[in-house]
């Protein structure tokens, strides 16, 4: 009698589901940040650089509405950022 495989082939192979415009402009938007040096700059400088890439974005993904450029804007504004420190607490 032959072991049962531990490879279930009976479910059915399902095509991964294609991203969503919004999926798509936010991966965009962090290989920018990442590129084009973003994290540590002055702010002043990321609200140009901000300013211009939303632009951009805006015009490459027209489908996405007000809201949702704002929630990417939020998102990169936030992955820009330095990571926080580490606060290291003493045992007394």
């Amino acid at each position: 009698m032959a072991k049962p495989s531990r490879n279930n082939n009976n479910r059915p192979n399902r095509p991964a589901a294609a991203p969503t415009p919004f999926e798509e402009a936010r991966d965009e938007l962090f290989q920018h940040i990442m590129q084009c040096g973003v994290v540590g700059a002055e702010a002043e400088d990321q609200t140009v650089w901000f300013n211009e890439t939303m632009s951009y974005l805006e015009q490459r993904y027209p489908e996405l509405g007000e809201s949702e450029r704002n929630q990417l804007r939020t998102l990169g504004e936030r992955f820009a950022q330095p990571p926080k420190a580490r606060q290291q607490t003493s045992a007394a």
